[in-house]
Order: C-alpha cells, then sequence, then structure tokens
C-alpha cells in the first residue's frame, strides 16, 4: 500500500531534495562571479547583507548569495569546497529540520552555511554538541571561516568565568556543548545582578549528533544541587523557644488561612532567647522563618490527623483520602520542624535548587535544527516532541559498503570465540578492524581473548574525548584493530590509510545488538564514508539480553532438537526480521517512556517560565515598587475573602481576623482597628486597607531613602522568590515519585499531578506574596543592602557527575557588614562607616 503511494505522489524526501536542487543551481550560477572578488570585497558582502536585512529583505532571499560567499570563504581559508550535496544539508538545517547525512560527509562543514546566514540577524547562532573536544575542533576550525568574512565567534566551556562566558554569548556564532548551554540557562535565572547574566535570547541552534542530544540524554534533566542554608540545630531551638509560647499572648493562629503570626510580646521574647535587637532585620530571615514553622508545627500541624510517625519518620496523612503519603514532604522547612517537635532526626539533604531537561530547554530556541548519521528511525518522536522533520541528504558519492548478514551462536562464549576468530584473520591480512561493545565490561573482555591470541590492540571506552577522538581516526590504518564503546569517538571521521581500500576498507563487528536501530546504524556508518569501501556484520548470541526479552527460548529448544553445536553458527533472515522487530517495540516502549517524561516535565516547565520571566522582569527593573505592591495587595484581597465570606451576614464577619493578620503582617501594631471597617461592604474593607498599606508604604520610604528602598525591595523579593521556588522544586519531586500509586485508586496519575502540581504552586504564590508583605512593611533596613544566595550551587550533569563548583558572584562595590572597614580604622564596616 505505502509503495503504491509513493508511486503516485512520490517520495516528500524526494520531492523536498529536487526543489533544493535548484536553489543549488542558483548558487552554483553565482559561483564564478563570487570567485572574481578580492578578500576584502568578500568579506564586504557580510555588510551589503545585514543592511538588505534593515531593509526588509528576508533571510531565505539572501540564501543562495549567502552561501555561496561562505563556500568561497572555505574554499580560501581552509581549502574546502562544500559539495553540493553539503548545500543541501544546508538548506535542510536553515528551515529548521533535521538533516541526516551519513558518516564522513561533513557536517560540521555544512552548519557553517546556515550558522553564518542566521547570525547576520544579530541575534546569536549556537553550534551544540556533545563534548568540549567537538565543540574546540569546530571553533578552532571553522571559526577561521566566519573571522575572515568578518563576524565574531565565541567558544562556551565549563571553565570559563562569567565574563568570559558572557564575550562569548556576545559573538555573532558561539560554539559549546549541549550541557553547558542548558546549566547557563539554569545559572542565568539564579544571578543576582542583571550583570552576571551571560545568555541573550536563545534564537537559532543547530544540535550535532541530534539523536544523542534530543533522545538518549532526553529522560535525564540538567540539575544544579545544594546544600540550603539552614542549620539543623536552628529547627531544635526554634522549636525550644516555641514550645514555651502561649496561644493570644505570645501569638496568634488563623485556622482558615493556616497561619500563625507572633504578637509584639511573642517578638520580644524571640529577641530575648536568640540574643539578637530585632527580629525582622534582614539578616535574621532564616531565623524568622524557623520560628514560622517551628510554630506552625506546634500550633497547626496535629499528630495523627495531619501527619503520623512511624519507623522514627514523620509520613503525611492525605486530608481527603487518609491514606499515607510514604515518601512525601511538607516543604518550606515545616517537615523538619514537626521532626524538630516529635524529637526525631532532622532530615537535611540537599536540594535541587534548578533543573531543566533538555527537551525544554531547546524547544525554547526561535528557531532549531539538527544534523546526525542516523535520525530516520526516531522521526516520529523527533515530529511530534520537537516539531522537527528529518530529512535524508543524498551522499555525495554513491555508498558501497556491504552489511553482511547476522550470525547468532547458541551461547555468549561461543559468540566471543567466533569473534575474535574474525578479527585475528582480517589482522592477518593487514585489513583494519573496528569492534562496538555495548559495555565497557564486553570491551575489557574481548581485549583479554585478544591478548592471549597475540593481536595487538587498542580500547576505548567513550571516556577521554581528545585521545578517543585521535585513537578513532587512525582506525583505518593497515592491520589497526580498535575495539570501543558505541559512543566512543562519535563525531570523528576514519580515514583509510594507504593501500586498506584494496584490502575491502574497514571492517566493522557489532558483538551485540543494541535496544536501539539508530545505535546499529551508527556503529555500521564508521565504515564505507564517503564511498569508501568496506564492510560489517553483527555477532550475536541467544544469551544476548536483547534475545532474551524476545523469544531467545524458543529458538533455543529449536536449535537444541536439530542438534546444533554450541560453536555452529546460524544465519537467518527470519532471526534478523525477529530483532528488528524486537528493537522496533523496545523503540516504541523507550519513546512512550520519555513521552511520560516530557508530560510529567511540562506541568514544572510552565511553573518555572512563570517563575523565570518575573524574577528576570525584577532583575531588569529600575524600579519595582509596583511589583512589590501588587504582591501585598491579593493578601488583602484573600485575607477579607476567608473572613468576610459572601454567604454569611456582615455581622457574623470575623473582622477582628482580619485586623490581626493586617497588623501582623503588613502593617504596624494597632494601626488598624476593627472599628475602623465595621459596618462596611467587603470591597470597601479592601480598599481601605489598601489604601492604609499605600500610606505606610510611603512612610517606610521616606524612612529608609528612596534609592535604599528600591534595593531593599529587590533583596526582598529575590530571596523570596529564590527559597520558596526551591522548596517548590524539592516538592514536587516528591510529589511526582510517589503519584504513580494514584492509579491504583483508578485515577490518572498525569491529570493528578497536575492537578496538586498547580495548587502547590498557588502556595509557593501566596507564600512568596507573605514573605515579600512582611519583610518589606516591618523589616529594620540596613544602609549597605547586599543580595545574597539563598544556597551555594553544584551543576550535576546528566551522567550524574558534578561539574566544579562555582562561586556566587558578589559585586567589588559592596562590603558585607562584619567585613574590616575600608577606611583602615582596624574595626568592623558595621561598627564604623557602616552605621
Amino acid at each position: 500500500m505505502l509503495g503504491l503511494v509513493k508511486k503516485i505522489f512520490g517520495d516528500q524526501n524526494e520531492r523536498e531534495i529536487k526543489r533544493m536542487r535548484k536553489v543549488v543551481d542558483q548558487i552554483n550560477q553565482l559561483e564564478p562571479t563570487i570567485q572574481r572578488l578580492s578578500d576584502d570585497q568578500l568579506r564586504d558582502k557580510t555588510d551589503e547583507f545585514k543592511r538588505r536585512l534593515a531593509n526588509g529583505e528576508e533571510l531565505d532571499a539572501l540564501l543562495p548569495e549567502a552561501y555561496a560567499t561562505v563556500r568561497e570563504a572555505s574554499k580560501r581559508v581552509l581549502d574546502k569546497r562544500h559539495f553540493d550535496v553539503q548545500l543541501i544539508g544546508g538548506m535542510v538545517l536553515h528551515e529548521g529540520r533535521i538533516a541526516e547525512m551519513k558518516t564522513g560527509e561533513g557536517k560540521t562543514l555544512v552548519a557553517t552555511l546556515p550558522l553564518y546566514l542566521n547570525a547576520l540577524t544579530g541575534k546569536g547562532a549556537h553550534l551544540v554538541t556533545v563534548n568540549d573536544y567537538l565543540a574546540t575542533v569546530g571553533y578552532e576550525e571553522m571559526g577561521q571561516i566566519y573571522k575572515f568574512l568578518g563576524l565574531t565567534v565565541g567558544l562556551n566551556l565549563n571553565s570559563m568565568s562569567h565574563d568570559q562566558k558572557r564575550e562569548a554569548y556576545a559573538c555573532d556564532i558561539t560554539y559549546g556543548t549541549n550541557n553547558e548551554f542548558g546549566f547557563d540557562y539554569l545559572r542565568d535565572n539564579m544571578v543576582l545582578y542583571k550583570e552576571q547574566m551571560v545568555q541573550r535570547p536563545l534564537n537559532f541552534a543547530i544540535i550535532d549528533e541530534v539523536d544523542s542530544i534530543l533522545i538518549d540524554e532526553a529522560r535525564t534533566p540538567l540539575i544544579i544541587s545544594g546544600q540550603a542554608a539552614k542549620s539543623t540545630d536552628l529547627y531544635y531551638a526554634a522549636d525550644r523557644l516555641v514550645s514555651t509560647l502561649k496561644e493570644e499572648e505570645d501569638y496568634t493562629i488563623d485556622i482558615k488561612m493556616r497561619s500563625v503570626s507572633l504578637t509584639e510580646e511573642g517578638v520580644a521574647k524571640a529577641e530575648r532567647a536568640f540574643g539578637i535587637e530585632n527580629l525582622f532585620d534582614h539578616q535574621n530571615v532564616t531565623l524568622n522563618h524557623h520560628i514560622t514553622q517551628a510554630l506552625k508545627a506546634r500550633a497547626i500541624m496535629k499528630r495523627d490527623t495531619d501527619y503520623v510517625v512511624q519507623d522514627g519518620e514523620v509520613v503525611i496523612v492525605d486530608e481527603f483520602t487518609g491514606r499515607l503519603m510514604t515518601g512525601r514532604r511538607y516543604s518550606e522547612g515545616l517537615h523538619q520542624a514537626i521532626e524538630a517537635k516529635e524529637k526525631l532526626k532532622v532530615q537535611n539533604e540537599s536540594m535541587t535548587l534548578a533543573t531543566i531537561t533538555f527537551q525544554n530547554y531547546f524547544r525554547m530556541y526561535q528557531k532549531l535544527a539538527g544534523m546526525t548519521g542516523t535520525a530516520k528511525t526516531e522521526e516520529e518522536e523527533f515530529k511530534k516532541i520537537y516539531g522537527l522533520e528529518v530529512i535524508i541528504v543524498p551522499t555525495n558519492r554513491p555508498m558501497i559498503r556491504k552489511d553482511l548478514p547476522d550470525v547468532v551462536y547458541k551461547s555468549i562464549n561461543s559468540k566471543f570465540r567466533a569473534v575474535v576468530e574474525q578479527i585475528h584473520e582480517k589482522h592477518q591480512n593487514n585489513q583494519p578492524v573496528l569492534v562496538g561493545t555495548v559495555s565497557i565490561e564486553n570491551s575489557e573482555r574481548l581485549s583479554d581473548m585478544l591478548k592471549k591470541k597475540g593481536v595487538k590492540h587498542k580500547v576505548l571506552n567513550a571516556k577521554h574525548h581528545a585521545e578517543e577522538a585521535e585513537i578513532v581516526a587512525r582506525a583505518g590504518e593497515p592491520g589497526a584493530v580498535t575495539i570501543a564503546t558505541n559512543m566512543a569517538g562519535r563525531g570523528t571521521d576514519i580515514l583509510l590509510g594507504e593501500g586498506v581500500a584494496e584490502l575491502g576498507g574497514l571492517h566493522i563487528i557489532g558483538t551485540e545488538r543494541h535496544e536501539s536501530r539508530r545505535i546499529d546504524n551508527q556503529l555500521r556508518g564508521r565504515a564505507g564514508r564517503q564511498g569508501d569501501p568496506g564492510s560489517s556484520q553483527f555477532f550475536l548470541s541467544l544469551e544476548d539480553e536483547l534475545m532474551r526479552r524476545f523469544g531467545a527460548e524458543n529458538i533455543m529448544g529449536m536449535m537444541d532438537k536439530l542438534g546444533f553445536e554450541e560453536d555452529q553458527e546460524i544465519q537467518s533472515g527470519l532471526i534478523t526480521k525477529a530483532i528488528e522487530s524486537a528493537q522496533k517495540r523496545v523503540e516504541g516502549n523507550n519513546f512512550d517512556m520519555r513521552k511520560v517524561v516530557l508530560q510529567y516535565d511540562d506541568v514544572m516547565n510552565q511553573q518555572r517560565n512563570i517563575i523565570y520571566k518575573q524574577r528576570r522582569e525584577v532583575l531588569e527593573a529600575d524600579n519595582i515598587r509596583e511589583i512589590t505592591l501588587n504582591m501585598i495587595y491579593p493578601l488583602i484581597e484573600r485575607i477579607v475573602d476567608a473572613h468576610c465570606p459572601a454567604d454569611q451576614v456582615p455581622e457574623e464577619w470575623d473582622l477582628q481576623a482580619v485586623v490581626d493578620y493586617a497588623n501582623g503582617t503588613f502593617l504596624q501594631e494597632g494601626t488598624l482597628d476593627k472599628n475602623d471597617i465595621w459596618g462596611k461592604e467587603k470591597e470597601e474593607i479592601v480598599q481601605f486597607i489598601k489604601e492604609k498599606v499605600d500610606s505606610f508604604y510611603k512612610q517606610r520610604e521616606e524612612e529608609i531613602g528612596e534609592q535604599h528602598m528600591r534595593e531593599f525591595e529587590k533583596v526582598v523579593v529575590l530571596r523570596a522568590v529564590d527559597s520558596k521556588w526551591m522548596d517548590h522544586i524539592d516538592a514536587m519531586d516528591q510529589l511526582r515519585q510517589g503519584i504513580h500509586l494514584r492509579a491504583y485508586g483508578g485515577t490518572d496519575p498525569l491529570r493528578e499531578y497536575q492537578f496538586e502540581g498547580f495548587e502547590m504552586f498557588q502556595r509557593m504564590i501566596e507564600s512568596i506574596q507573605e514573605e515579600v508583605a512582611k519583610y518589606i512593611m516591618k523589616a529594620h533596613v540596613e544602609t549597605n543592602l547586599e543580595r545574597k544566595a539563598v544556597a551555594e550551587g553544584q551543576a550535576v550533569n546528566p551522567s550524574g557527575e558534578a561539574q566544579e563548583k562555582r562561586p556566587v558572584v558578589r559585586r567589588d562595590d559592596k562590603i558585607g557588614r562584619n567585613e574590616l572597614c575600608p577606611c583602615g580604622s582596624g574595626k568592623k564596616y558595621k561598627q564604623c562607616c557602616g552605621k
């Protein structure tokens, strides 16, 4: 049926290639004209293109001339002229698609065309690679073309400082790794001053080895983890204080809002207990938070109602179903406060400060493209998740590699003996062999067997990228035997040594089928580059994991009946088909799993976008007075709604609770009296309190000074947002880990996660608003304010390895209160010029 459809309508891929060949003809017609230009005239083309763009011309209209310019620059600088098929690859990438190009077709050179064209907009273009080595090689070699044409090119590495990174991102074209681009995005959303941000808005990216980054690594998020600055001792100390406080005298409880507030007497007791002058001094924000949570744990959270204690752990009770929610923890330190109250060990694990999946990071680019040798088998996923079509770009020369049928053995031992025999035979004939293994363990096993056989060889385990690239590049030398895990040296061309073509080219041996056909195809693709001869063959056993998972017992039984010997091989198209069918099923399962991960992460992503957008607004605005007041006003509306419900007559409204909350949270004690709001409509009460807040706010501005007030607002808002968001990430992670259990109750775990996640986010926003209101309106303000990070962060990449720790950047013009005064008095700054 599919064949008939193709016959009538033609193949979509072929139609696209045909369309692009017409543009290739235009580029080729321009070549003689471009060739006649001097170096300076060629360089001037860049300015001409920029002028034409500024005058409203589209990038697509510039493409033929721009590509002809890059091709000529490449010839002059690198002595490399783009083939026609490479121009097609460049068009595929410019259109925001995936170019599937066989190994050795020169993808690195192809990328120069769309990178140059898209960089002309001045918005930046990124080339994303899988490791620093490939990024550096691309930057150093291809960078010469861009520089020749008058564009700037940068390299983004983990070892660079903020200033170096900012410089790299400010360039027209930037090379770097997927990890580093993602971590920089997260770090930019944790900075304390806008000058510390390094990235520009994400414009255009080409991902090299796109299947590896967007599929293989898609299930593991990038994480910046850290230890929150919370001492476990402080939880116990806060609990000891709170256990001595009396309701009404020292604190008030608002059951409807599930909140507690210290009275003036309670505040005084806390200050005496901890030997401090002012609990609302901004330096005491952590202590104040601990006391509030300890108070909540004592006054509101009831044992055997809200939680139970089991095996020395606090377990939350679901308020609706009464079920125990094992593994879940209350956020914002409340769980630790309950542990202290119950005299249990306070758990203070490292926390996730920021996290994002590659799926959601790369979907933020205005335009995304990718290139790889193997993408067609995963086209459905690329299309559904990223909106990326796969176009197979023809090879420059016909491919003549021979892919031999799989051979199957009864046991792993007999398979490896056969592999060693074939390696030895090829080695004797001086034909180079590259052996692919699925694990380091197997590569070492094979290496030991080859040593016993006296075959000289090299082993690669995908750890040292630069050395491995060199070794892989030499794997085509006469008599070379190279054993590599499937990913080792990926992205490196293997050139055939002298006389190797006559021997049959590079021979590839696969020692096991991978669960993804794409990985098998990558291994085969190491041979037969650019029309070179080559061959490949897979050796399998019925004990291989993939075979065991999909019916190897039946084949084993059949072999035993037919009397097959241990070392006897089977070559059967039926078995090969069965394996491919199994691979397709596994690929489908893996796609479904990644889709589920993304569906859950999409919930978090929506929340992350809201928080990061608002945080950026705070950083970039000179005056956030309106933002701050708009965080306080909703508190007023919520407290009035809670205590003046529409279904009650006004005489039954709890106006005293409104007054207590307002005076305790965002007004001075005694500012608001019950009589002030008695007899007023609900909307009038809200408006009256808002006017009081506005008046008090102006008074605070006059006391503190307008300039200091503006900085103080940022200090308070950033701290509240960062600490609450960090706790929220942790709480969402806890929810995610246990949510699948809801399926047993007949509910859809994803819908439950979306619903509960939204409610938790709403509560976090309310908590941010409350903290901002309390500190903006009540805190004692220092004259030398300093923004401080909530926690020190450490980047952890998808492989689980921690990157080097980055210090939190401080502004040079800020002096800490406890530092020596720069006047030379020998006193601390706070006791001298900082008074």
